[in-house]
């Protein structure tokens, strides 16, 4: 068994699997990575099973060390600047760090949150079920809580093998789809302001809730409804008009009326969209998002036969240095 010590980490990095499921009738909040997509890609890389635990590494850097022994890990999601030794590494590309190798990570480039899986996957013991952090909860494992410098991770040893890298196609940069309501009938006209307004994510906003920047929501009837069941992705309109979209940290029910809700295809994209940026939102049916939900189970699927191995890298680049032929001579040249 190996280990990876954690010497340098942002506030927003923690363990996180697929969530606990099955008892959110009695409060239990779900949790997982916001962006399930990179994290299957991650773990597809070094061989886990593809919702295993893994460390989904927030906006700023952080700093990893292998101890004991070596250890393989991928990246994917938000690209950052990565290196091990001067040497960077890629995104969605596995990489194998020796005993006493340090990974480090800038900051986030264009995105939010980046996947580092561990081959053999994080070791913990599930609380309900799932590794997942939610710290307001103190549930998670193997710490309740995000991951704080000096923190060690149990981790298998690196497997023999060569690196393997994936192709994957391009994300997209459409407008972010919602099906409207579940109590879209509150707001009137404001639905179509809703849908015609640029909106930005406020840097206030946490894996419990994305808290947008535009205009303003009105009601027509005020902000407090009966309480009842969120799902991840849930767009609440508060008071104050300023719109909230739940995420997997949130409570399961709320009294907030909810205008609209990210289609579940679309919510690990929503997710990575930085603090600040413009977007919008688009309207879809209830039977777009079933077809947008089966596609993007179909992608999760066929995520393992994208794989590939990487060729030696640095073998090819000695061969190509070194003069394997001896004395080169020009057959045309007698003077050689």
């Amino acid at each position: 068994m190996s280990k990876l010590l954690v010497t340098s980490v942002g506030p927003a990095t923690s363990v996180q699997d697929d969530g606990r499921y099955g008892a959110q009738r009695y409060g239990l909040t779900p949790s997982g990575a916001v962006d399930r997509l990179a994290l299957t890609v991650a773990n597809s890389l070094v061989g886990n099973p593809p919702f295993a635990a893994a460390i989904e590494i927030g906006p700023f850097g952080a700093v990893f060390v292998a101890r004991e022994g070596k250890v393989r890990v991928a990246l994917s999601g938000a690209e950052r600047n990565a290196e091990v030794a001067g040497r960077p590494v890629s995104f969605n590309e596995s990489c194998t760090l020796g005993d006493g190798d340090t990974l480090t990570l800038g900051i986030a480039r264009g995105g939010t949150f980046s996947y580092l899986a561990i081959e053999g996957g994080v070791r913990g013991e599930p609380m309900f079920g799932s590794l997942a952090v939610n710290a307001r909860a103190s549930l998670g494992s193997p710490f309740p809580r995000p991951l704080q410098d000096g923190d060690a991770l149990d981790v298998d040893a690196a497997k023999a093998g060569a690196e393997r890298r994936i192709d994957l196609p391009a994300i997209a940069v459409d407008p972010i789809r919602v099906v409207m309501g579940p109590q879209d009938d509150e707001f009137g006209e404001a639905t179509d302001q809703f849908l015609a307004s640029e909106w930005k994510i406020s840097a206030m906003s946490d894996r419990m809730g994305y808290r947008l920047e535009g205009p303003t929501i009105a009601h027509l009837h005020g902000h407090n409804i009966v309480s009842d069941g969120t799902v991840n992705g849930s767009i609440q309109v508060p008071g104050n008009g300023q719109p909230i979209v739940l995420m997997p940290d949130r409570g399961t029910s709320g009294g907030y009326p909810k205008i609209a809700t990210v289609i579940s295809a679309d919510l690990g994209r929503f997710a990575q969209i930085p603090a600040g940026r413009n977007f919008r939102f688009r309207a879809v049916t209830v039977a777009e998002a079933q077809a947008e939900a089966r596609a993007m189970a179909e992608l999760l699927r066929s995520l393992p036969d994208r794989v590939r191995e990487v060729r030696d890298a640095d073998m090819t680049d000695a061969l190509q240095n070194a003069n394997i032929a001896g004395s080169a001579v020009n057959a045309f040249d007698s003077g050689t």
